[in-house]
């Protein structure tokens, strides 16, 4: 049962973090990825998709058809938990100094 917590959780924040990348990348728009600083557009495309497939692999292997609710709330909380520090290490960068 930890293990649907964990990949759930881990899905959440996976899924989190390749919004912001595929979103700039399929409009056009660089963006800090892992690879450097600021990534091209194609790579922030192939870098959001490479965390929408972890986070797919993630519940597929988590087992969670049993226990949607669970699972969907941890994911959820991931989300949260990546969203909200993301928000705050963007913040840091484009504040006016």
């Amino acid at each position: 049962m930890w293990q649907l917590y964990v990949y759930s959780f881990f899905a959440g924040a996976f899924g989190a973090n390749g919004v912001p990348h595929f979103v700039k990348g399929i409009t056009g728009q660089k963006f800090v990825t892992p690879f450097g600083r600021p990534s091209s557009a194609v790579v922030n495309v192939l870098w959001g998709w490479v965390n929408f497939v972890v986070a797919g692999l993630l519940i597929y292997f988590g087992h969670v058809h049993p226990h949607l609710l669970r699972a969907f709330g941890m994911a959820g909380l991931g989300a949260l938990f990546l969203g909200l520090i993301l928000a705050n290490a963007w913040s840091k960068h484009s504040s006016p100094k």
